[in-house]
């Protein structure tokens, strides 16, 4: 088979999801490094104000977002671990058997992927995730995220965008 021959069979799109897991790569790597570089340059909850409304503040989350179950006693790790880990899986398994047209899909998917073994990783060698973008406005402080948080909120605010908007014309053209 030729690459004409492949760009026709898929449509100019790679012949396998190699990209979104570069993608998925890219956060974890991104992520790793930024917690690595927090947690050596700064004190444990000492804030050091970069903006009037933002600060980098190392914390350590035993929870789940917004500290959720981060005071239950120890269980909760193991429960965010085997959580993470299962969708994890079937993150990848949906990853690696979309469409190839389905870039929006890809993306979406890369990035939740991406944010969750970053922070999974975190659970497994440290028991807790390393937070650190601290935002606030006049006394009150958004709970404290990372980049795998953030590549989480992105992936699914492209993957609700792709059904809500962008499935209306896939369905159409059925």
């Amino acid at each position: 088979m030729t690459h004409d021959t492949d760009k026709a069979t898929h449509g100019g799109f790679p012949p396998w999801p190699w990209a979104w897991l570069g993608v998925t790569a890219l956060v974890i790597a991104l992520d790793w490094f930024t917690k690595q570089w927090v947690s050596e340059a700064l004190e444990l909850y000492r804030p050091v104000e970069v903006f009037s409304w933002l600060n980098i503040t190392l914390a350590h989350n035993y929870g789940a977002a917004f500290s959720f179950l981060s005071d239950a006693g120890g269980w909760q790790r193991w429960f965010f671990i085997v959580l993470a880990t299962v969708v994890s899986l079937l993150l990848l398994v949906w990853l690696l058997r979309l469409p190839r047209q389905e870039w929006r899909t890809g993306l979406g998917l890369a990035l939740v992927l991406g944010g969750a073994i970053g922070n999974l990783i975190d659970r497994v060698n440290l028991g807790y995730v390393v937070d650190f973008v601290d935002v606030h406005f006049g006394g009150w402080h958004y709970p404290a995220f990372n980049v795998a948080d953030s590549a989480i909120t992105c992936g699914v605010i492209l993957l609700l965008l792709d059904a809500l908007l962008f499935s209306r014309g896939k369905a159409a053209k059925a």
